[in-house]
């Protein structure tokens, strides 16, 4: 019996893309002599903040960039400043820590009309021996996990919402506030999610923004009371799936691009297999500058291939 060949692929804009893998190393798309450094008065009794948002999370995207301790992050950042001739201070690794509890982090991303939303979630490690401390000593019992929900756009490749919560959260109930987080003047087309999101609760959320949803009905699933939208297309997902077969339902609703949000899992994990703050707060904010910076990474580029004989 003869299989099909694997498909051959080949990058199209490969000097554009290499170009831009170089930028991701330049420090200087970190830096803008424009931004707004110095906070603006808040107009409230009590000490006012010295530095803005923007000058907390630059300090705090070069650490995690870096996997810099935060008072290496204060030295790279005035040395940096220095540099570049920028008459800036620099705030202290206490305020870093201070502000990263409650720092707003802006995760710059493109808008784009019919989004394709791709969700997915993973644990990630907070507390604990690494793996080889584990294997060879046993390690203590305290390991501490968090999980990251996200969802991108498939086009654009961008995380457009991101959630944490801790280990004992299931992956179901936060689609709803993923979703909650696209703002309502953007339409989405479809989410695409594994058969953990097969859930009523799942469906009628995606149902009620007039998107699609391509999530597999469970092994055991049987129909539901058709008392939604979201249960009516569900049922009708799992009769394709008894008719034709979940490979031809896979095929023809195009459930393999959720591959793609996996791979965007893997990319956070590159820049840590590990979260360094302590507190939930932080850790909040750690895992959103990740994204912030992976955001800014494929803004600057992404390979285009196609298929060739």
């Amino acid at each position: 019996m003869t299989y099909p060949s694997k498909p051959r692929y080949k990058t199209s804009n490969l000097r554009a893309y290499n170009q831009s893998l170089k930028q991701r190393g330049s420090l200087t798309v970190w830096l803008d002599a424009d931004m707004e450094w110095e906070a603006r008065p808040s107009g409230k009794r009590g000490r006012q903040q010295a530095y803005s948002d923007a000058a907390i999370q630059a300090c705090l995207t070069l650490k995690v960039l870096f996997g810099l301790p935060l008072r290496q992050a204060t030295g790279f950042m005035e040395s940096l400043l220095n540099l570049s001739g920028l008459p800036w201070s620099v705030p202290d690794f206490s305020t870093l820590s201070r502000r990263q509890k409650t720092l707003n982090v802006a995760i710059p991303y493109r808008r784009r009309e019919n989004l394709h939303l791709l969700i997915d979630s993973t644990g990630i490690k907070a507390e604990g021996e690494g793996e080889w401390q584990r294997r060879k000593h046993g390690g203590s019992k305290r390991r501490v996990w968090r999980k990251i929900h996200i969802a991108i756009d498939e086009e654009t490749l961008e995380i457009r919402a991101v959630e944490v919560t801790s280990s004992a959260i299931g992956d179901a109930p936060i689609l709803p506030e993923l979703l909650d987080q696209i703002d309502p003047s953007d339409s989405i087309s479809s989410v695409t999610a594994d058969g953990a999101f097969d859930t009523r609760a799942c469906h009628d959320a995606i149902a009620a923004r007039g998107a699609t949803a391509v999530i597999p009905p469970r092994r055991n699933a049987r129909f539901w009371k058709p008392s939604s939208d979201g249960a009516k297309a569900r049922n009708e997902a799992l009769r394709t799936c008894k008719r034709l077969g979940r490979s031809i339902w896979r095929n023809w609703s195009r459930y393999h691009r959720r591959s793609r949000v996996e791979t965007k899992m893997n990319c956070i994990k590159q820049l840590g297999q590990r979260l360094m703050a302590k507190a939930f707060d932080r850790q909040v904010a750690e895992v959103q500058v990740r994204v912030a910076i992976l955001n800014r990474f494929t803004a600057l580029g992404t390979p285009i291939t196609a298929a060739v004989a």
